[in-house]
């Protein structure tokens, strides 16, 4: 794990809840704040859909087959990904930060690298795929400086 210069940024999200941390101490001894948190409402799949899966047909023959049930919880954490990835685009752009970290799980983590722009890119200096939301931000500190 690099060394987080003062200022740096770092982003812990999981596809619901985004949180925005700022380095306020030195490389040495890092002291992260709370910038911004933002929580996504997401409810499980079944409370979003409420359709039987659907059925596809052959052309030829009598040949049927079930079609596999869509995901909306999965879809909304993607579309919240989005949003935070142009979100934490456009600062990149206006120079609020140097350095960023990124924490989320793997899957969001790919999400997120789809949508950076290469502006964004420049600035990551570390990316851990965990899902540490759920730690305090002095857990988190705490992690991100033991690695």
């Amino acid at each position: 794990m690099p060394q987080l210069a003062h200022g740096a940024w770092v982003f812990v999200g999981d596809g619901q809840k985004a949180l925005f941390l700022i380095n306020e101490g030195d490389e040495k001894f890092p002291n992260l704040r709370r910038l911004a948190v933002e929580e996504h409402n997401d409810p499980p799949s079944r409370d979003q859909g409420s359709d039987a899966p659907a059925r596809a047909y052959s052309s030829v023959g009598e040949i049927r087959s079930a079609v596999g049930e869509t995901d909306w919880h999965e879809l909304e954490k993607e579309r919240f990904a989005a949003s935070i990835a142009d979100r934490i685009n456009e600062v990149a752009v206006s120079g609020a930060f140097n350095q960023l970290v990124i924490v989320a799980p793997p899957k969001i983590l790919g999400d997120l690298r789809r949508k950076f722009t290469k502006e964004t890119e420049t600035k990551i200096i570390a990316e851990v795929p965990k899902d540490l939301t759920h730690h305090t931000i002095a857990e988190i500190e705490r992690l991100l400086t033991a690695e």
